[in-house]
């Protein structure tokens, strides 16, 4: 629906305004002034058809000659501050040096148009299109001197897919797949190989739909599963993927360090012991590491590509020595290059050993598929990790999978499983001896060797057998290197990243300290140690096949984590989740996240238990704790969908007196103010009834409260650990405030059916219309149908340091009052039939009440000195008969309907005597009760509102206890039956 704007008055003397209309852009205005200005206006058109200025500047022509522009500073139509959203609205960091820019408020638009004071404004607000030349050259001057700081930024190649694809190719392509090859045969290693894939491309893609659903910073996978699934979740997954990350440090630096002690086998050159010199290599290695790492991002990049290109040159050197005819060297060592007997030979299983079998060959080789996260984790380092993290990941997971299985393959089909190594072995040398399986065709006898189980080389037993088959085996030698290395170096970077965006959340104690920055990189230097200490200690271990079942656990539960963050955000509908990349499917991240856990407890059941406690565990934690944290997670938006859909088919349910809950509106005004009022009502609404803390502003009818403190007054009732809700209102008066919220409190049956108030213990000294307004609140709830409790304390509600400093015996069970005991001189014998029929009522409701005491003198006439205390409270409010005419009464008693006449006094003296006499039997009986509680008397329309407030002060008056007046709405809310 468009509206009609009449054109501003343009300057006298000012020339007529050329206009131009182009199809690719919005109109614009131009207009020159006699005295040399010019006016430009932009003017964009919204949805609705009205015509809105989006900028306004202004050309001055001085007297040199030289147009300088500046802000328009006319308070006039086009002299908008409501200016077009951009990017920077909606971030929520400040760049270095400049102010942030942002939106300006309701307030303050309503405010500019209703003052006139456009102009400063504008120039206060430094909004877009009105910031001052001055400040826009000195943002501008900041700008070029900051360039030089700049951190280092990578893309999408160097970034994400060489790093993911040099942490996929590890120590297990080079030493172990060969193995793998041999005991599982090549159908099943391509099957082992394609359920990694399975795995790490559906954790991919839900990586790749995370990470382009906004800004993706520093942290990798916990920064993704936290902002997701909130910190109950993204807190055990963050601890236990950084320690995963340093594990996998300290797997590839062992496969480094096996290399290389074979070579010095090799050539005799042995430090220690076989065990001990891969601890000191691989510490040594670490070391080594941790020195790149603390250079900086940019020079471990350098490394990483060097790395690259290494192994590039080492797959062609293996894949051009598998065609080359096999030397008798090597032909003693198995290797026969292509031959179709040995192909078909190592296509089926050989399981040998107590890991031959495949789910054991299975944890072995999953690890080198972990690498996925590589790019992820350096997420704060990319320069749009939105698109390299998808484009990257992808890539990496098709190229490296295509290697894999080209290797097990290639391998497969050159090389046998067992072979001696002996030139001795040839047929031609000992033709004598008898000959079984393929080598016998191929012209060897391997046959003792495989009986004895003494072979050394072939696929089954020389992890090394890449470097005989390939044609320069130092080239090999120098991949598994870069491959390890990159791998370990690329683990070592990714754990003190994810560590430090965890420290930084501050969900866990006793780790800030971790989270220091240091440098344009804000690199990690104290988490970097620490990850160097934890792959230090299971470097220790020096053993590949005992780590790497660990860390497949920990990724395989990371994976898990991220499908189902990805699922979750997905089924919730929550707004917030918009990725941009559209290749994903929630069924299949939930696939993902089950098979992912089916696959923990196949591969190791007792690791995959530990990785289960231990999330247990810091969840726990995070759970009871209850960081101040809000990141808008899909749990909250899965909260909203359960809570609406409960509400609208409870809607549905009829009441039934059974399932009645005391629904309580509590007038607290600020809750923080009346503590012991909200503590009260939270002691039995507890976590199954619903409480409202309403608020009813009366200063200004027009005022709001802010929303920065109904949030402070939301946080203050959860640290208080009260479950209600709080609602503001704004009214003139009580009464209007409490029909409001009678009446719009609540969603479908999850309504108020109880008002809870304060007594007003100034009603003698306050205005008689306050005093007024309070009594027919109460009228006015009876009237909705509401139950009424007024609660009483004698020094007020915050008793907070009188419940500190006292005991209450009323809590001390042992210490209970017989009947007999607590009105001694009372005729038992009367009270034993009465008192038995409220005890059989108590048993028929199932109330565990255990002692009844029935006052039978409740019809004695009140304490003399206690009558004359009421008739000086009431004195005030007397009207004199005696001293004024008929028709001034009339005129009093119309004009004051609080004022109580001698009529009305003597009609209800009964009634006040008998509210004096409950008193005393109240202070005689209750006087170590925790709380009493007192029928609350219903207002009636001949009741003068002074007498009424008198009846409630006398009833509980002298008490030293909280006191609690309740009346309900006559409806009953017990049942006997079971239907």
């Amino acid at each position: 629906m468009g509206q009609r704007i009449s054109g501003p008055e343009w300057p006298a003397g000012s020339q007529h305004g050329r206009f131009s209309v182009s199809e690719e852009a919005p109109p614009r205005y131009s207009c020159s002034h006699g005295d040399g200005r010019t006016l430009n206006m932009n003017l964009s058109n919204n949805t609705d058809g009205l015509v809105l200025p989006t900028m306004v500047t202004m050309e001055t022509e001085a007297s040199d000659g030289v147009s300088e522009r500046q802000d328009s500073r006319r308070p006039t139509l086009y002299s908008t501050i409501d200016a077009v959203p951009t990017l920077d609205f909606y971030t929520n960091t400040m760049a270095t040096g400049r102010n942030r820019r942002s939106r300006p408020s309701l307030e303050t638009l309503r405010k500019v148009m209703d003052d006139g004071e456009t102009g400063s404004s504008m120039e206060d607000l430094g909004v877009d299109g009105y910031a001052g030349n001055q400040e826009q050259q000195h943002s501008q001057h900041e700008d070029r001197s900051q360039q030089n700081s700049q951190p280092v930024r990578f893309g999408w190649v160097t970034g994400v897919m060489i790093r993911c694809m040099l942490n996929i190719w590890g120590v297990i392509l080079f030493l172990r797949l060969p193995w793998i090859t041999s005991q599982a045969g090549i159908i099943l290693t391509w099957v082992i190989i394609s359920m990694s894939v399975i795995v790490t491309s559906i954790t991919a893609l839900s990586v790749s739909a995370i990470a382009s659903n906004g800004k993706v910073s520093s942290g990798g996978a916990y920064f993704m599963i936290s902002r997701t699934l909130g910190p109950e979740m993204g807190g055990p997954i963050g601890m236990v993927f950084s320690f995963a990350n340093a594990l996998a440090c300290a797997m590839n630096t062992v496969g480094f360090s096996e290399t290389v002690r074979d070579l010095l086998i090799e050539y005799g050159a042995v430090i220690v012991d076989p065990i001990n010199d891969v601890r000191i290599v691989g510490v040594a290695t670490v070391t080594l590491l941790l020195l790149i790492s603390l250079a900086g991002m940019e020079w471990e990049a350098k490394t990483q590509i060097l790395f690259f290109l290494v192994l590039l040159l080492s797959f062609t050197n293996y894949f051009v020595g598998t065609v080359i005819p096999a030397s008798t060297e090597k032909q003693a060592m198995g290797f026969f290059s292509y031959r179709r007997e040995i192909f078909l030979t190592n296509l089926l299983p050989d399981w040998r050993g107590p890991e031959g079998n495949f789910f054991q060959m299975f944890a072995i080789f999953f690890p080198s598929a972990i690498g996925i996260l590589s790019g992820a984790n350096i997420c704060g380092d990319l320069k749009d990790p939105e698109t390299a993290i998808p484009k990257g990941t992808l890539m990496a997971i098709f190229w490296t999978t295509v290697s894999y299985l080209g290797i097990s393959a290639t391998i497969g089909g050159s090389v046998l499983r067992d072979a001696s190594g002996s030139l001795n072995d040839s047929l031609e040398l000992n033709s004598s001896a008898v000959c079984e399986g393929v080598a016998c065709s191929l012209g060897w006898n391997f046959s003792h060797c495989e009986v004895t189980h003494t072979c050394s080389f072939g696929l089954a037993n020389n992890f090394q057998v890449l470097s005989m088959v390939s044609g320069f085996g130092p080239l090999i030698t120098a991949g598994i290197f870069a491959a390890s290395l990159s791998s370990a170096l690329a683990f070592l970077v990714s754990a003190p990243k994810v560590f430090q965006c965890l420290c930084k959340d501050n969900i866990y104690p006793y780790i800030g300290f971790f989270a220091k920055g240091y440098g344009k990189n804000d690199e990690p230097l104290r988490a970097y140690f620490l990850t160097y200490l934890i792959a230090v200690a299971f470097i220790l271990i020096a053993q590949l096949n005992a780590i790497a079942p660990l860390i497949s656990n920990f990724f395989l539960c990371s994976y898990a984590l991220i499908n189902f963050s990805c699922f979750h955000a997905s089924i919730t509908n929550s707004p917030g989740w918009r990725p941009s990349f559209r290749y994903y499917s929630h069924w299949t991240a939930l696939f993902g996240a089950i098979i992912s856990v089916v696959l923990m407890f196949l591969l190791t059941w007792w690791a995959a238990l530990i990785s289960f406690s231990i999330i247990l565990f810091l969840l726990g934690y995070v759970s009871y704790k209850k960081p101040e944290v809000n990141w808008g997670s899909s749990v909250q938006a899965g909260t909203y969908n359960m809570a609406l859909s409960y509400s609208v088919s409870l809607a549905g349910v009829e009441d039934h007196v059974k399932n009645f809950r005391p629904q309580c509106l509590v007038l607290t005004g600020p809750p923080n103010l009346r503590p012991a009022l909200v503590d009260f009502v939270g002691s039995f609404t507890k976590n199954i009834s619903l409480m409202i803390c309403g608020d009813i502003l009366m200063e200004d009818g027009t005022a709001v409260l802010p929303q920065r403190n109904v949030a402070r007054l939301v946080k203050w009732l959860n640290h208080r650990k009260v479950r209600a809700f709080y609602t503001p209102i704004t009214s003139d008066n009580l009464r209007e405030g409490a029909s409001h919220l009678l009446q719009a409190t609540g969603l479908g049956k999850l309504k108020p059916n109880t008002l809870i108030m304060g007594f007003k213990t100034n009603w003698q000294e306050c205005s008689p219309h306050s005093m007024e307004d309070y009594i027919t609140t109460i009228s006015d709830t009876f009237d909705s149908n509401y139950g009424v409790c007024l609660l009483r304390m004698m020094d007020g509600l915050d008793i907070s340091e009188e419940i500190e400093g006292e005991v209450n015996h009323a809590f001390e069970t042992e210490s209970t009052t017989a009947p007999e005991q607590a009105a001694p001189g009372r005729n038992s014998d009367a009270l034993r039939p009465t008192t038995l029929l409220m005890v059989l009522l108590l048993q028929k409701f199932r109330l565990d009440v255990h002692d009844v005491i029935v006052m039978t003198d409740s019809e004695r006439p009140p304490n003399s000195k206690n009558l004359k205390r009421f008739e000086d409270i009431i004195a005030p409010f007397r009207l004199r008969e005696g001293l004024h005419g008929e028709a001034v009464l009339q005129d009093l008693k119309r004009d004051c309907p609080w004022k109580v006449s001698d009529k009305d006094l003597e009609a209800l003296r009964l009634k006040s005597e008998r509210k004096v006499r409950l008193n005393e039997i109240i202070r005689k009986n209750s006087q170590h009760a925790a709380l009493v509680l007192v029928s609350l008397p219903v207002p009636q329309t001949d009741c003068p509102s002074s007498l009424y407030m008198a009846w409630l002060d006398t009833l509980t008056y002298g008490l030293h206890c909280p006191s609690l007046l309740i009346r309900g709405n006559q409806q009953n809310v017990l049942t006997f039956y079971c239907q």
